[in-house]
């Protein structure tokens, strides 16, 4: 018989939360990076492929422990606002920092609280790996012209993380996966 707490609705409610942010990010990265393909900006592009690879892996971690937890993952998908693509460099970065800084540690929190491991590892992955993303989209932000050369990603299958130097990684620096757990985003 299992020592932690009864599953808390409020887990719950938290992980169903981030499932539908994270299903609709990726629908958002997806469609920035077809406007930032026809302004040329070709590493902003293939960024935005890659952190939409990485909302898709997070919403999938969420919708496990949602099962687990008697829930069904279920979003509510936003036709995403298209910009330019510095403003959508922008939004996403503070879209990132928001899931960073505010969001993924209040729902980390109450899920410690709670005792759900799962909802924590799981929370944990996506914070960790959104300061990477928000890192990125600065970068990409601040040096707009540097995103005109194409440029292959790789995403961390475990925990969302994304890099441009493969070479430089032998284990993901937030899961410690090998680097064969990297898929190649181009």
């Amino acid at each position: 018989m299992s020592t932690a707490a009864a599953p808390s609705s409020q887990t719950l409610k938290n992980l169903l939360a981030a499932y539908e942010g994270e299903s609709n990010a990726s629908v958002k990265y997806t469609a920035f990076a077809i406007r930032a393909e026809v302004e040329g900006y070709f590493r902003a592009a293939g960024l935005f492929r890659a952190a939409a690879r990485a909302e898709q892996i997070h919403a999938a971690h969420h919708a496990r422990v949602i099962a687990k937890l008697g829930g069904v993952a279920t979003a509510v998908i936003h036709a995403p606002e298209v910009k330019s693509t510095s403003e959508n460099l922008a939004a996403a970065k503070a879209g990132e920092e928001y899931e960073r800084d505010v969001m993924y540690p209040e729902f980390l929190k109450e899920a410690e609280a709670s005792g759900q491991k799962e909802a924590v590892r799981s929370f944990s992955f996506a914070m960790a790996a959104e300061a990477c993303h928000a890192e990125l989209y600065g970068g990409a932000l601040a040096n707009l012209e540097a995103q005109k050369v194409k440029t292959t990603f790789y995403v961390c299958l475990i925990c969302g993380e994304v890099t441009d130097k493969l070479e430089e990684t032998e284990k993901c620096r937030i899961c410690n996966a090998p680097r064969e757990k990297f898929d190649t985003i181009r």
